[in-house]
């Protein structure tokens, strides 16, 4: 099974999509582009970061605005359709999963944003000694992502465990960086960078945590239970 076959009709398999059901499927199809622009910008916040890519930041505030548009759109399509077109159970359902979905997507693509321009602050300080690790918390929340939206173009009713499992090793991270920060000794000249450093810990923490929601948001698409 997947996204795009999940209907009210979905076990008659002679049965034509009415244009409501083709419209669901058209509105699986923005969603997953959206994932992809937010997969895009979460990667840039990564090279701004972690390998100084000073045209990171433009291309994500480019990419920015697509995001919002498609975050509004689906929004109002998923009103609409829940108001007129009186959805079945369970097309009411993959509806509400939509909604909560693309604001998980949103803040994500907020918080890469945020990342690029944490990244522009910390250009000018001699790189920290924990930044190998903090990347590596990036590149496991990213992973977090791309495996929650997978799981929703398969609708695959294991993502809610699966994703959260991931987010185990980002929380230990945090734990263990923010320690390092807090704890830090005898820093030499301003303490900018180690706030800034505390918040794009903070930020990659939250962004697992919204790659989390949309894996147990699948799992309630599929079986009507929180993955």
């Amino acid at each position: 099974m997947t996204l795009f076959s999940l209907t009210s009709s979905t076990y008659d398999a002679a049965h034509t999509p009415t244009h409501f059901e083709r419209s669901l499927q058209s509105l699986g199809q923005e969603v997953l582009r959206m994932g992809a622009l937010v997969e895009q910008s979460f990667r840039l916040s990564h090279q701004a970061l972690f390998e100084q890519n000073l045209d990171a930041l433009k291309a994500i505030n480019q990419l920015e605005p697509q995001i919002d548009q498609y975050y509004r759109q689906i929004e109002l399509d998923c009103a609409r359709f829940m108001t007129l077109q009186r959805p079945v159970a369970q097309d009411l359902r993959l509806l509400s999963a939509f909604m909560h979905l693309v604001r998980d997507l949103e803040r994500i693509g907020d918080y890469a944003q945020d990342l690029a321009e944490f990244a522009i602050k910390l250009f000018p300080y001699s790189r920290h000694d924990c930044l190998p690790e903090i990347a590596e918390m990036s590149q496991q929340a990213q992973l977090m992502l791309a495996a929650s939206l997978e799981a929703l173009a398969e609708l695959d009713a294991t993502a809610g465990k699966n994703v959260k499992r991931m987010d185990d090793v980002v929380d230990d991270a945090y734990d263990k960086l923010y320690d390092q920060l807090a704890h830090a000794k005898d820093v030499q000249g301003v303490v900018e960078p180690i706030l800034l450093l505390g918040l794009v810990i903070r930020h990659l923490e939250r962004m697992a945590d919204h790659a989390t929601n949309i894996g147990q948001r699948v799992s309630y698409i599929v079986t009507g239970q929180r993955g």
